[in-house]
């Protein structure tokens, strides 16, 4: 048990929107992979209600969800250690997503930048959906009481509005019910940059292919695109503030030391002073070894939607086994007349 009487549980999700690239693997699925056999229970999610928050082609949501099934196990995440699951097979979300609309106010919402990021100057045409996202968001988290949840940068608003959420509840209740989940943000890949500009995150977006590796590039397409990835005349420095001022280096010399499992130290000392014509062909090698098993393992299971689908009901249900309870609680909590567990 945690401090505050909590079981340490770790909660994540990703949205089915399709390309996986490098940056999902080093920055979420190869993490999740490592953390599974910590003892921890891990529980990991694809957000397909969050994804509809835009429109969504039916077909290419399917095969996206399934594809990021496909993704998290090829990473090395086991369905048998870690529950795997699509967020719309268990309706605890949504339900419990409900009770938060109710608890967080306007204006926490409207202070929410990514809402601003993706809504523009057209707010008023956007989705109810987009704007209430991190609502559901809080949802996903607490409705496990998940004490930790791995996050980018990008996130950590809305992890403190689920914080914000589960203190609110708590005091107005008199309650001690919700965790004031814990952010976890670690590791030298968590942040990936564009293979074309290293001031850009990798990114499915860009128009270019050649700015991102994709889980589903074969060898020699992984090899290419760093082989022709943009970098500077200088050598590399000897040491790591060398690399302040230099982007595109700074970006691939991170990359390497993700998939080395090594720290940015540790590799400017073995490869400081090479020239990328040096660099470029070990940091080829090295991807090809590291991600090519992962792309082919993808398109094995993509071989088999069946069984994927399988993966997730059953994952799905392991999750409600968790979720109904503590929804039922919260009810319990606000005064809501339903069955009692006998």
């Amino acid at each position: 048990m945690t401090e505050a009487g909590f079981t340490p549980r770790v909660f994540s999700g990703i949205q089915p929107s399709g390309n996986l690239h490098l940056g999902n693997y080093l920055g979420a699925l190869k993490r999740f992979a490592d953390a599974q056999n910590k003892g921890v229970q891990s529980i990991y999610c694809m957000v397909d209600l969050h994804a509809v928050t835009v429109w969504q082609d039916p077909v290419e949501l399917r095969h996206s969800t399934r594809e990021l099934t496909a993704g998290f196990i090829a990473s090395g995440l086991d369905p048998a250690k870690s529950i795997l699951f699509n967020q719309s097979q268990v309706a605890e979300h949504t339900q419990l997503a409900w009770v938060f609309n109710c608890v967080a106010r306007m204006g926490w919402m409207q202070r929410m930048t990514q809402f601003k990021d993706k809504a523009g100057k057209n707010a008023q045409n956007a989705s109810l959906g987009l704007f209430a996202y991190p609502a559901l968001m809080a949802a996903d988290i607490l409705v496990y009481h998940a004490t930790h949840v791995p996050v980018g940068e990008d996130q950590k608003q809305h992890l403190e509005l689920t914080r914000d959420i589960a203190i609110k509840f708590n005091n107005d209740f008199g309650v001690d019910f919700f965790p004031i989940t814990e952010p976890v943000i670690e590791g030298t890949g968590t942040r990936v940059m564009s293979l074309r500009d290293g001031s850009k995150k990798m990114s499915k977006s860009d128009p270019s292919d050649m700015s991102r590796i994709n889980l589903t590039d074969d060898a020699d397409t992984i090899a290419r695109k760093i082989r022709k990835a943009k970098t500077d005349p200088e050598p590399l420095p000897s040491e790591v503030k060398g690399l302040e001022e230099r982007p595109e280096a700074r970006n691939l010399v991170n990359i390497y030391a993700a998939l080395a499992d090594m720290s940015v130290d540790q590799v400017m000392a073995e490869v400081g002073g090479k020239a990328f014509s040096e660099f470029k062909p070990m940091m080829a090698d090295l991807a090809v070894e590291k991600l090519a098993p992962i792309s082919g393992e993808m398109s094995r299971l993509m071989q088999d939607v069946n069984e994927i689908d399988r993966i997730l009901a059953e994952g799905a249900g392991r999750a409600r086994a968790i979720a109904a309870p503590i929804l039922r609680q919260t009810y319990e909590i606000m005064g809501m007349v339903g069955p009692r567990e006998i």
